[in-house]
Parts: C-alpha cells; structure tokens; sequence
C-alpha cells in the first residue's frame, strides 16, 4: 500500500500531530514501507497455530484449598498502631 503526502497530511491532523511540510513526503515512505510489510504479515499461513499469550508456556499449579496459617489474629493485630475489638483502628477520612 503506498500512501501520499495529502493522506499522511490527513491522518496527522487526525491524530493531532503536528508534522511540517517538508516532513510529510518522508514519512509517507516510512508509512507505506510499514504497511507493506504488514501485508507480507498476512500473506503468512497460520492454519493450525494455536493463538499465544507468550512465547514461555505456563501452567497453573493446583493446590488443595484449605487454611494453612489461620487463627492468627493476635499476632496480626500485634503490629497495628491501634485496635479495638479484634480490628484495626484507622483514621477517619470522610466526614
């Protein structure tokens, strides 16, 4: 795809890019090499390629849900400047 200076012109003020004249004819090359490599994307056969999230495989380790470090709640309390009942005591910030 080639593109000219009068559609570069036009995507720059639509992205509100300020770009000067002179630079115009410059970067309509940059864009159509871009888009002409883009097209040599797509001309790419994927039949048959999995979709990726990343190049490294991941796999979940499952676990069984259970509590491992609970009834602690004296010792957590233990660090906070302030409590009263059994909860931390915070500064009001809404009044």
């Amino acid at each position: 795809m080639s593109l000219d200076k009068a559609t570069v012109a036009r995507i720059a003020r639509l992205a509100r890019i300020s770009l000067p004249e002179q630079d115009l004819e410059p970067m309509a090359a940059e864009l159509s090499g871009i888009l002409t490599w883009i097209e040599q994307l797509g001309e790419v056969d994927t039949d048959g390629v999995a979709p990726m999230t990343s190049v490294v495989g991941h796999a979940l380790h499952h676990r069984e849900d259970k509590v491992t470090d609970g009834d602690r709640r004296d010792d957590v309390l233990a660090n906070a400047p302030e409590s009263t009942d059994g909860y931390f005591v915070v500064p009001k910030v809404v009044e």
